[in-house]
């Protein structure tokens, strides 16, 4: 089950091979142009019924289909790929989920989802579709659920890049599997690939070792292959630690936007608390009190804080036997388990950052 193509093809043999095993006479240019075509079919079809189908049955069958075999060969690659990859369909309710006020939200909609959504448009203008983009700041700002809510509203496939997946191998072969997963995704279309924790494969080389200096080498170079490629992938690159990355990332030309993800309004604490709110049993609920006790929370401290609220309110319905629902007075009582993250030495830390860093 062998795709792979010579590595010299001789049109005349190719034309000869072709009239033995089918009996179409073909010019010799064009049966060259066909025959890693055919071999590829020969997969295909080998991969289909699980066993080695035959170059003569291949043949045959690719000339008579030969119009949607070659998309038939890629859709079954990618969804290979996809499959491999664990690609995830995310639903586009998932951007009304950010408030309209929430830092980036108009940004990302501007300058990220209207040129992709509005190609037409993007291109009459000269305006150049972003391909590469890093998310940064404090940890639990929500930079994950932005990731994932830009893929949602794209109707894109999502695909995440844990770091760890790439050191299954040892440090040392992470720059080789970060070439692979880059050349993987580079084979598809419509995806929004995902890589968190980036400071820990792009760090700066001024204190790096050898194989961590290698693995950041290895990037810089990946990324103007992947901008370089016209099939329809974004690249998005989140940190905790935009001081951490090494300088080379953040110049002009390598990413085309550097975007800070930073702490939540009252709207953003409001439509966040509204979502969660749907999924309780609820009674009484203040929603102006929740807001005002929730300042400085990240989306993930919110979040925390309703499971902690939720199993509340399992237990005592559990163990009262009767009908527990939630009020303002339950989240009060469940305060006391969790701390808001975004202290006013983080706020400002951040706020330098965005100085520094951001560029859109």
């Amino acid at each position: 089950m062998d795709n792979k193509t010579p590595q010299i093809i001789i049109p005349e043999a190719c034309a000869n091979r072709i009239f033995e095993m089918s009996g179409a006479e073909l010019e010799p240019d064009i049966a060259a142009d066909l025959w890693s075509k055919i071999i590829k079919h020969k997969w295909l079809l080998s991969e289909k019924v699980g066993r080695d189908v035959g170059l003569r049955t291949a043949c045959i069958d690719f000339l008579e289909n030969m119009e949607q075999a070659p998309d038939e060969y890629r859709t079954y690659k990618h969804k290979n790929i996809l499959k491999e990859m664990a690609a995830q369909t995310i639903s586009r309710e998932m951007w009304d989920t950010i408030a309209d006020s929430q830092p980036p939200k108009q940004l990302v909609q501007r300058r990220i989802i209207l040129p992709l959504t509005e190609e037409g448009l993007a291109k009459k203008h000269g305006v150049i579709c972003p391909k590469a983009i890093i998310f940064f700041g404090p940890p639990g700002t929500g930079k994950t659920h932005f990731v994932k809510a830009i893929a949602g509203v794209l109707s894109w496939w999502y695909i995440e890049i844990i770091p760890s997946m790439l050191m299954v191998d040892g440090v040392e072969n992470v720059g080789a599997n970060l070439r692979k997963v880059m050349q993987l995704a580079g084979n598809l279309d419509k995806v929004v690939l995902f890589i968190d924790e980036f400071e820990e494969i792009a760090g700066s080389r001024d204190r790096a070792d050898r194989i961590d200096k290698s693995i950041t080498n290895e990037f810089l170079k990946q990324i103007p292959l992947l901008k370089s490629q016209k099939n329809k992938i974004l690249l998005v690159c989140a940190t905790n630690y935009i001081r951490q990355l090494d300088t080379a990332m953040l110049r002009p030309g390598r990413f085309d936007c550097v975007i800070p993800v930073g702490g939540l309004d009252r709207e953003g604490r409001a439509t966040i608390l509204e979502h969660y709110l749907t999924r309780l049993n609820t009674g009484q609920i203040d929603l102006d009190q929740l807001i005002g006790i929730t300042s400085g929370f990240t989306p993930a401290d919110i979040q925390y804080l309703f499971d902690q609220v939720a199993y509340f309110a399992f237990e005592q319905e559990l163990t009262e036997k009767e009908d527990y629902r939630v009020t303002t007075e339950t989240f009060i009582q469940m305060m006391s388990k969790v701390s808001p993250s975004l202290s006013n030495e983080v706020i400002e830390e951040f706020e330098k950052d965005s100085i520094s860093y951001s560029r859109f």
